[in-house]
């Protein structure tokens, strides 16, 4: 029998241990965009030895993952129903018998892995490896936002593209998800940084240190010739392709919106690079240091409650939206 589909009822707060066997949890049954989402009632995950079983008080949700392979297949095999939203951030309700570094009613946040289930739902398996202690001066909604847009914005700037103080960065969508984060990063490793923005968010990015803001609605970012020693793209498309004529001869080019076009870096004499974001604890520990410090900011654009999460999604598409990411609140 199909799970029943939830309309507009509240989700379950019940922890495990007390006869639940099912919960709520924003699912797919077939491969689309937000209009195949709908609320059901999946059986309660289980713990495999290596992993955590969390209590979701919150999931950050990425638009793009609806367009992502891993999201629907397997090792080319199809991988519905399948639960969405890769960043959790939440308590710990049980832990597998190989476990020892978390303890039932830890506070924890994580990457989830792609090709996984996800947070949005009332409990998710993580394996622990993916998971770090939450930020202790940040919601479970902000904390949300860290792990995915953190680790990206950390991994392009130290691990790829190796940003050294001094150096000119420019960062495509510095007022998105990743880009926020990005921009910060990269003036906290003491880089010149310039952004692009397509909103009025130019105020908010002069607050973290972005000391040129290029907003492309109205002024063209390639406009001053090879200015900058290192672009970090999150937008890709056009974008990505004019960036190469904004780089200093032995520049690094470091994109996550798709495989730079063949050829180019040769032409420029620089280099250039496409990445996945993978899970890494202690890069994750750092940014939380990091946020719990202040000098950290993670940006919520808008939050949904579960059951509202296909609307979550659809807001993609709304005008003018909020700098950072989106949230789904799982858990006041």
């Amino acid at each position: 029998m199909p799970d029943s589909v939830l309309s507009n009822q509240s989700v379950s707060k019940e922890s495990p241990g007390v006869g639940v066997s099912e919960m709520a949890a924003l699912r797919a049954r077939r491969q689309g965009g937000p209009e195949v989402l709908v609320v059901e009632r999946p059986p309660m995950p289980v713990p495999d030895a290596d992993e955590v079983l969390v209590e979701v008080h919150a999931a950050a949700i990425t638009f793009d993952e609806l367009k992502w392979p891993q999201t629907w297949t397997r090792d080319g095999v199809s991988r519905t129903p399948v639960i969405l939203s890769h960043e959790v951030s939440g308590v710990v309700s049980d832990v597998g018998r190989a476990v020892s570094d978390f303890k039932c009613g830890d506070e924890v946040c994580g990457l989830i892995g792609f090709d996984r289930d996800g947070a949005a739902a009332d409990f998710v398996a993580v394996p622990a490896a993916d998971l770090a202690i939450k930020p202790s001066k940040l919601s479970h909604a902000v904390a949300a936002v860290l792990p995915l847009a953190g680790l990206t914005a950390l991994q392009a700037l130290v691990d790829q593209a190796a940003v050294q103080p001094g150096e000119a960065v420019l960062v495509h969508g510095g007022a998105g998800g990743v880009g926020a984060l990005t921009v910060q990063l990269a003036v906290i490793w003491g880089a010149h940084v310039s952004a692009t923005v397509r909103s009025d968010a130019g105020e908010l990015l002069a607050g973290f240190g972005v000391e040129r803001v290029i907003d492309v609605r109205t002024e063209a970012f390639d406009a001053s010739g090879r200015a900058y020693d290192v672009v970090i793209d999150t937008v890709g498309g056009e974008t990505l392709d004019r960036s190469f004529s904004v780089l200093r001869r032995g520049g690094r080019l470091v994109t996550i919106a798709g495989a730079p076009p063949e050829g180019k870096a040769d032409e420029y004499d620089v280099t250039a690079k496409f990445f996945l974001v993978t899970s890494n604890r202690e890069q994750l520990t750092k940014l939380a240091a990091l946020a719990d410090s202040g000098r950290l900011h993670v940006e919520i654009a808008d939050t949904f409650p579960l059951e509202k999460g296909r609307e979550a999604f659809e807001s993609s598409q709304r005008p003018n939206r909020c700098p950072g990411k989106t949230v789904i609140l799982v858990r006041d």
